[in-house]
């Protein structure tokens, strides 16, 4: 498949530049449902298509060894929104 990202921080940087969009322009359903603990009900949809757009991209095999995606969610939208009260911190 010509064209797939095959480098580990190109993989990176394209997790995280998808899930910096989804923070941008998702701000008050993010905080509703980290206030409601129901962050992941909240944002299905935005998560499958952020992540469907970030398999098109990257190869198979870089995927199937990493977990880049899953960890940009974690690093860019969780430790940007630290300051929201929820139940779980």
């Amino acid at each position: 498949m010509a064209g797939l990202i095959t480098d580990p921080d190109a993989a990176k940087r394209l997790a995280r530049a998808i899930v910096s969009d989804i923070l941008l322009y998702n701000k008050e359903k993010i905080r509703k449902g980290i206030e409601e603990d129901n962050l992941f009900e909240v944002l299905r949809e935005e998560l499958e298509e952020g992540q469907e757009l970030y398999n098109k991209r990257v190869s198979p095999e870089l995927r199937a060894s990493t977990d880049f995606f899953e960890r940009a969610i974690v690093d860019v939208l969780f430790k940007n929104c630290g300051d929201i009260r929820s139940k779980i911190w």
